[in-house]
Order: structure tokens, then sequence, then C-alpha cells
């Protein structure tokens, strides 16, 4: 195969996002939020939603999203708005990526890949939340690695929504100026880390199983 169409595409989607990151380059910052969608209404928020979704397709921290609309909207209003832009931002990279990298990735990936890859197949929703709970790591490399991968697209998706979810939460409470008590940060941060734990040992059992007899993994996963 020759892989020069891939990378010529590929560079072109690269080139329009740094053109997109650079035109919005002083967008989603509190002047702009108080200029163009403080008390805009219903306009206002779909401004938000659509500029930080595409912002957040091509790498914007969804911290910083959240933060800004706790800020724009208030805890409630922001939190769900936060989360409906992060998500359309998460889906719109998953679907870009798998257009154009997934069919590249598959021929060439090594068999222990293959197996990685069929695992995740088969645990998609458990895999996601944990990497989502987790507060480490880059929300964008995610997307862009589902994209490429087999994972069943609406369990990457619903567990990406709920995995974002404590995170989001703590954002949007100190956007919008509430006091957010330690007690319940640290409470908050407990819970993910022992969902983390759970979901993370639950996950390296289900593993060395498949590791034992040989199985189907050889073979690419069915696409979704």
């Amino acid at each position: 195969m020759n892989p020069l169409p891939l990378i010529f595409r590929g560079l072109i989607v690269i080139a329009m996002l740094v053109l997109v990151a650079w035109l919005l380059g002083d967008v989603l910052d509190r002047h702009w939020i108080d200029v163009y969608v403080r008390e805009q209404g219903i306009a206002g928020e779909l401004l938000f939603v659509c500029v930080a979704g595409l912002l957040i397709s091509i790498g914007l921290s969804r911290q910083l999203v959240a933060f800004l609309a706790g800020y724009g909207f208030g805890f409630t209003a922001g939190l769900v708005l936060a989360m409906v832009a992060v998500i359309a931002g998460c889906i719109t990279t998953f679907y870009i990526t798998r257009l154009l990298l997934r069919d590249f990735v598959r021929r060439h990936r090594t068999p222990r890949l293959r197996k990685i890859d069929h695992f995740i197949h088969n645990n998609t929703f458990a895999t996601t939340l944990l990497f989502r709970l987790l507060p480490v790591g880059s929300n964008w490399l995610v997307n862009i690695a589902a994209g490429a991968s087999s994972v069943r697209s609406l369990q990457f998706f619903l567990g990406s929504a709920l995995g974002y979810i404590p995170q989001m939460m703590i954002f949007a409470l100190v956007g919008s100026g509430s006091q957010l008590q330690q007690f319940w940060q640290i409470a908050i941060a407990m819970a993910m880390f022992v969902a983390a734990a759970v979901l993370g040992g639950w996950l390296f059992g289900r593993y060395r199983q498949q590791q034992g007899p040989e199985q189907s993994a050889e073979s690419p996963a069915p696409a979704t």
C-alpha cells in the first residue's frame, strides 16, 4: 500500500485544524464570554456549544470548557452546556480519525496490537470509563486512538459522557464562583480513584483470562 495519499490527507486536515486554532486563538476566554455569550439567551448558548465543541475537537482542555461554562451560565446550565460541547468535540474527532486513519492502522498493526484492539472492542464501555475517570492523559489523544481502533462508537461515547462528569462538575463549580468545600472535593477525588481502581482491576483480570487460550483476536474485530 502506498501511504502517501493518506499522509497527504492527514497533513491537509492538520493544516486546517491549525488554521482554525489560530483564527480562534482569542476565543473562549472570560472577555469573549462576557461580550458574546453571557445573557445572550439561546443564541449565546448555541454559540458557546459550537465554538467550544470545535475547539475541543482540536485539543482544547475540557476542564477549561467546564470552567468557562460555569462562569458564563452558572453551575447547572454551565455543566449541561459544557457536557454537550465536550461530547460533540469527542464525536467530531472520533469520526474524522475513523474516516482517515482506521483502515491504514488496521492494515499495519502487529498481532499483539490486534489482541489489545480485540479486547478493547469487547470491553469498550468499561475501558473508556476507566480512561475518562483517571485525572491523567489527553482527552484529545484518547479520542484519536479510539477513532483509529475498532471500539464500538456508541459505547465509547456513553463511557466518555459518564466518565467526564466528576471533573466537569468540579470545574463548572469553580467557574460559577460556588464555594466547593474541601470535603466534597476530596470525596469526589476519592470516588474517582476507587472507581478507576475497581475498573482497572476488573479489566486486567479479563485481559489475563483472554491471554490463556488462543482465540480469534488475531483477526480484525468487526467494524461498527
